[in-house]
């Protein structure tokens, strides 16, 4: 079992660093959101995989800033927040079919608002 858990973690953090990556050049795609998760998964299933996450010379520096505390890029925040709200107002009013589900989307998006908005912004030195 622990080696089925390890192959899903390693195939969940490829497809989020495929999608960090097209984050770096796409304006609506969020880049350090997905690089964490990489890790995350990386740190949980190999530890190869981990280290050339953390010692790329494109990818660690996400992290590190971010393990750091120095915080997320400002286009990384505004990413995340527009597909954040653009997701989840389209899942409250065209998918989900009752009141009470909709008002718990409109309620993620501001928990998930309050939280970026917490969260200290990367300052280009």
């Amino acid at each position: 079992m622990k080696q089925f858990t390890n192959i899903l973690l390693i195939i969940i953090g490829t497809i989020s660093l495929i999608l960090g990556v097209l984050g770096i050049v796409l304006p609506l795609l969020p880049t350090t959101p997905f690089l964490l998760l990489t890790a995350a998964c990386y740190v949980r299933s190999s530890d190869r995989l981990y280290n050339w996450l953390m010692t790329n010379k494109w990818f660690g520096s996400y992290i590190e800033n971010y393990k750091a505390g120095r915080g997320i890029p400002l286009k990384a925040k505004v990413s995340v927040l527009i597909m954040i709200w653009s997701s989840m107002l389209y899942s409250a009013f065209f998918i989900a079919p009752n009141l009470l589900l909709r008002i718990g989307f409109i309620f993620g998006a501001c928990f998930f608002t309050v939280v970026i908005g917490l969260t200290k912004t990367l300052r280009k030195e």
